[in-house]
């Protein structure tokens, strides 16, 4: 009992430290890690699949937070605002090994926005039982037991590679030179024999040892399992339809920040200008009114968590004068990643009334009916 009281002082005392007025959704890298491999326990990488095949928690699955939003040729959600039709979702999620009773910890490298994806992808759901893990893959790596002693076996494993292609090299050299003697050119042979026999025992070493990760490589691995959502619990309280951002857009043309709405833009700057846009987009921009912050202010890159403190996100906001007590609308290309970003960090403050724009400019930048920016 002592132990669980503790390890709940350590994780509440680092959200703390951050300053969050919304700590029900984090859960940080020392309690994380404790549930890595336990029963109705589903890590899921919110990044692309080969991304996770180069490095993922163990156990893990992969659902690429881009991927999640399931539009057509369009830009149309047929469900909006939902990602995708229940009966669509329902087919993903279990493909995946998750059940309704299944916790799921969603998390990306570090960054935030494919986390948040997958958070506010399972929300919609109704699937409380999810967290975002703050720090992300990384985090966990970093908190890693046998990450020490596998460098070390890493790094002889690649100092025996350089040896054995020395020896080669030399024997090889040796069988082309007439005047060498049969017995230097043998003790050449043999030293790239041994050579080679090291590196190939090394080799398995880090093998094994790389099995005892936290963060391995390779394929996804799961089972498919039956997953059912329930209509009545399905909750679209933090997403957001193509008619509601053009609502709020009329109000801001009109009442500037006089508005109570604020529309995010959470892209880069060539997206936003419209030098760049996506293929299966008709035209690039974005929406007429809206704020133009980038995802980059939010994540936090120096301490290689999702999220800044709350006091040093307050003040991001209040330079592009947002305040938890507006109605915010985001937006990026999907959804699902870095408006996602955005409305979580201001959940994170406490703000009540802030959505992810589920069509995104997927929808408004094919809807010709809609003005836009550039």
């Amino acid at each position: 009992m002592k132990r669980i009281f503790s390890l709940l002082f350590i994780v509440t005392s680092i959200s703390f430290a951050d300053g969050y007025e919304n700590n029900d959704i984090l859960i940080e890298p020392e309690e994380a890690v404790k549930l890595i491999g336990q029963p109705d326990v589903m890590f899921v990488s919110g990044d692309s699949e080969d991304v996770y095949k180069l490095g993922h928690i163990k156990g893990s699955v992969e659902m690429y937070a881009h991927h999640l939003h399931h539009a057509d040729l369009l830009g149309n959600l047929h469900c909006e605002p939902l990602f995708r039709c229940v009966d669509d979702a329902e087919e993903y999620i279990g493909s995946k090994g998750i059940t309704n009773d299944t916790m799921v910890i969603a998390y990306d490298d570090y960054k935030g926005p494919n986390a948040t994806g997958v958070y506010h992808f399972f929300l919609s759901y109704g699937h409380t039982n999810v967290k975002i893990l703050n720090g992300g893959r990384n985090a966990i790596s970093e908190l890693d037991p046998n990450k020490e002693a596998y460098n070390e076996v890493r790094k002889a494993y690649k100092k025996a590679k350089k040896a054995e292609r020395k020896a080669k090299k030399a024997y090889r050299a040796g069988k082309k030179d007439d005047e060498i003697s049969e017995e230097d050119l043998e003790a050449l042979k043999t030293a790239y024999s041994e050579a080679k026999a090291e590196k190939k025992r090394l080799q398995k070493e880090e093998e094994a040892a790389g099995e005892t990760l936290l963060v391995v490589k390779g394929e996804e691995e799961v089972d498919e399992v039956e997953y059912h959502i329930d209509p009545a619990k399905i909750d679209t309280t933090y997403l957001a339809t193509k008619a509601e951002v053009e609502h709020a857009m009329h109000d801001i043309l009109e009442n500037g920040d006089d508005s109570q709405y604020r529309i995010v833009d959470t892209r880069s700057m060539t997206e936003i200008i419209g030098e760049r846009k996506m293929d299966n987009v008709a035209r690039g921009g974005h929406v007429p009114g809206s704020k133009l912050l980038e995802w980059k202010h939010i994540s936090d890159s120096d301490r290689k968590k999702s999220f800044r403190t709350a006091e040093e996100m307050k003040e991001v906001f209040d330079r592009f004068n947002i305040s938890t007590e507006n109605t915010v609308y985001a937006y990026c290309q999907v959804g699902t990643g870095r408006s996602s970003e955005i409305v979580t960090a201001l959940q994170l403050l406490g703000a009540k009334d802030v959505k992810v724009f589920a069509g995104s400019w997927d929808a408004w930048g094919n809807d010709m009916n809609l003005p836009i920016k550039r």
